[in-house]
């Protein structure tokens, strides 16, 4: 007698996933006695489990990737017609979906003209930093090398990356480093180094300079920055700081990364976080909103005086950039970052995320005048944190396990929140809420109602 197979009993996959998968960011040491989280489907801001529970989701995929919610069928065929016509080439050659995103993606970045394709974040920044190298070695003699990243900004898992890594944790036990990599202080001006004052930001970007002068302006040749901080507390910029950091760029003659991996597409209201502070980049890198997370893509788009200190002397067989990403050629990437960005367009997702945004930042404010464990709310469109204090007076940051046990019971009511950890030693105390741009009214209530009984319960 043959036995009916349940279509929902996947314990033989619960089991493979314990035996064989490696998960990111996780210790599996509890995976002997209870079961990994499986997600088996997902559909706008919801996710089912392979135990059948629901899950409203406010980090979009975990870390700040599904711009444009689950289930998007269009974007999946737009990839599946894709790779049955050309699945793949080195980028040494072009593709259709590649130059019809370049140029979609160009129109929306003016002032700048290149993009160069790779396949995650770390990858896009590790490629500008490169660039940096190879203009320093061809272009200044070696020297302008070094480059600058801030305190508390998280650039990537490479070396390299890690290198300009602002969060301890994150490097720890991965060294020694390579070299050429400055650290600056951080501009979070809730924990200001100068005391309470009246010009914040102009003194953190004055602390960029001071670093500059004391390394030398010849020996600089980048400053690499979160337009929007993210891991490192969600920290968005003080009034004064960009216009000046911009200016202390043009003066030294040092190139202006900003990693907007996590801010791009999107995320802040606008297509590109630095476009609220009218900053003009020679460098910006994106990955995690490009796609939404229906294929691996990153951007590494420069301009075109870059650009052009690369084919200088044809005749050398070193000057151009020498360097490639295998799954840069992945011609699934482009065709899912066309779809995806007509959709924002579309169905109007800027104007979403800014709506949207507001009454989450009203619901965060709401919930620090009812809860003293609140000591400071801070973001930019659908990027937005809460960052958590034992002593609203002192300052004290709350304990990270209390602060994960705030996450626990969220998901525990259905609810998947995130918060820092892993980066700043003592400082991983901030929640972290960053919904699909597609996000509701009701959802985002649901998200403020779920934290203000997790506050109660743990802090009453």
């Amino acid at each position: 007698m043959q036995t009916a197979l349940n279509p929902n009993d996947i314990r033989d996959v619960v089991e493979a996933d314990r035996a064989h998968v490696w998960h990111h960011l996780t210790q599996h040491k509890p995976f002997e006695s209870v079961d990994p989280r499986i997600f088996v489907e997902g559909k706008g801001l919801k996710l089912w489990d392979a135990a059948g529970r629901e899950y409203l989701d406010g980090v979009s995929g975990g870390v700040w990737t599904v711009n444009v919610g689950y289930g998007r069928e269009s974007i999946a065929n737009a990839v599946r017609d894709q790779l049955v016509k050309l699945n793949y080439f080195a980028n040494s050659a072009g593709s259709i979906a590649g130059a019809q995103f370049a140029k979609r993606l160009i129109e929306k970045m003016p002032g700048l003209t290149r993009v160069y394709y790779s396949n995650s974040g770390s990858e896009a920044n590790e490629k500008a930093f490169k660039m940096v190298r190879q203009i320093a070695h061809r272009h200044h003699g070696g020297r302008k090398y070094k480059i600058l990243y801030r305190e508390r900004d998280y650039h990537g898992t490479t070396l390299g990356t890690l290198a300009a890594a602002g969060q301890p944790q994150r490097r720890e036990q991965f060294g020694p480093m390579p070299p050429g990599f400055v650290e600056v202080p951080h501009c979070l001006e809730y924990r200001s180094q100068y005391g309470k004052v009246e010009n914040y930001g102009e003194m953190a970007a004055d602390a960029i300079e001071q670093v500059i002068l004391r390394e030398g302006p010849d020996q600089i040749g980048a400053l690499c920055l979160e337009t929007v901080t993210a891991g490192g507390g969600v920290i968005t910029p003080p009034k004064g700081y960009w216009e000046k950091v911009q200016d202390i760029c043009k003066r030294h003659n040092i190139l202006l990364h900003l990693d907007e991996v996590v801010c791009g597409v999107g995320r802040t209201g606008k297509w590109f976080g630095y476009q609220h502070y009218g900053i003009k980049p020679d460098f910006v890198t994106m990955a995690k909103g490009l796609a939404s997370g229906y294929a691996a893509i990153s951007c590494t788009v420069t301009t075109e005086e870059i650009f052009n200190l690369f084919k200088d002397d044809p005749s050398d067989p070193m000057s151009f950039f020498r360097d490639i990403s295998t799954f840069g050629g992945c011609v699934s990437g482009p065709a899912a970052a066309l779809e995806n960005m007509r959709i924002l367009e579309d169905e109007n997702l800027l104007d979403n995320t800014l709506a949207m945004g507001a009454r989450l930042m009203q619901g965060l404010h709401g919930l620090a005048e009812r809860h003293k464990v609140i000591g400071d709310v801070r973001g930019l469109g659908l990027f937005c944190g809460a960052e958590l204090v034992a002593n609203r007076e002192t300052k004290e940051p709350l304990e990270e396990k209390l602060v994960q046990a705030v996450v626990a019971d969220c998901i525990a009511q259905g609810v998947i929140i995130g918060a820092t950890n892993r980066s700043l030693p003592g400082l991983n105390n901030t929640l972290c809420l960053s919904p699909a741009l597609i996000v509701t009214p009701a959802e985002i209530d649901r998200f403020v109602d779920a934290i203000d009984r997790a506050l109660t319960k743990l802090f009453a």
